[in-house]
């Protein structure tokens, strides 16, 4: 179904993992495509090359979320291309997990910008940019729920960016934009299971009810419906998309 048909959405950090899912699936629900990237450049043309194969529409545009003149240049590119931005979603995001007393300052200062500065430097710009009754789709996490060393900088990362959605949702509700947060539990992605041993990801896939990892499709699935006229009246809420592990 084209529920999105003639939307414009632009996607961050949408070059691989659920990000490169949510393009491919709001594609495949009528919608134009925006593939923000830091610096993948191969990834993200791969993402609209699989887009434009199954005929839909994308392009892809460098920008780190990180830095204000560049999320204003992502803005004014993709308006450029497409006229108009519908939806924003900001699924750019890293995790660094250490031990608090471990984290450094660049941990720390990293983590923040990139999870906390891009999301509040998109939202910014889509304060006056983003078209009247658009959608804006923020990631969280369903870490935030559950108390797991190693995880504290991350989950204050999300926890902000809970709090960004909340407050952001009455200021621009007035022009009709919705304004929501999903939160994934352990998803088989490369952020997630890099690094980590087999015994660990196991144990994390037992914590929801299915016995096994979310995969990037089943994250997608939530976005696009959260993207769509269906779910304007709901906004300044975060959606745990975490086959019920917490």
């Amino acid at each position: 179904m084209n529920t999105l048909s003639e939307k414009v959405v632009l996607v961050t950090g949408a070059s691989r993992g659920i990000g490169a899912a949510i393009a491919k699936r709001l594609a495949e629900a009528g919608a134009k495509v925006i593939v923000n990237y830091a610096g993948s450049v191969e990834a993200s043309e791969q993402v609209v090359n699989a887009i434009k194969q199954t005929g839909g529409d994308a392009i892809a545009i460098q920008a780190d979320v990180s830095k204000a003149v560049e999320v204003e240049r992502l803005f004014d590119d993709a308006i450029s291309h497409f006229g108009r931005i519908d939806v924003l979603v900001n699924n750019a995001g890293i995790m660094i997990t250490k031990l608090l007393k471990d984290t450094t300052d660049e941990d720390f200062t990293r983590q923040f910008d990139i999870n906390v500065r891009g999301t509040f430097n998109t939202m910014r710009q889509a304060a006056t940019r983003l078209a009247d009754k658009g959608s804006i789709i923020n990631f969280s996490t369903s870490v935030n729920r559950i108390m797991l060393p190693t995880y504290s900088t991350y989950v204050a990362t999300k926890a902000a960016v809970e709090q960004l959605t909340r407050v952001f949702a009455k200021e621009v509700g007035t022009r009709g934009i919705n304004v929501n947060s999903v939160s994934p539990g352990p998803t088989n992605t490369e952020l997630f299971t890099k690094g980590k041993p087999q015994e660990v990801i196991d144990r994390s896939a037992s914590l929801s009810a299915f016995n096994r990892l979310g995969e990037p499709d089943d994250i997608a699935k939530v976005v696009v419906f959260l993207a769509s006229d269906e779910a304007k009246w709901i906004s300044a809420q975060n959606i745990g998309a975490n086959g019920a592990m917490a």
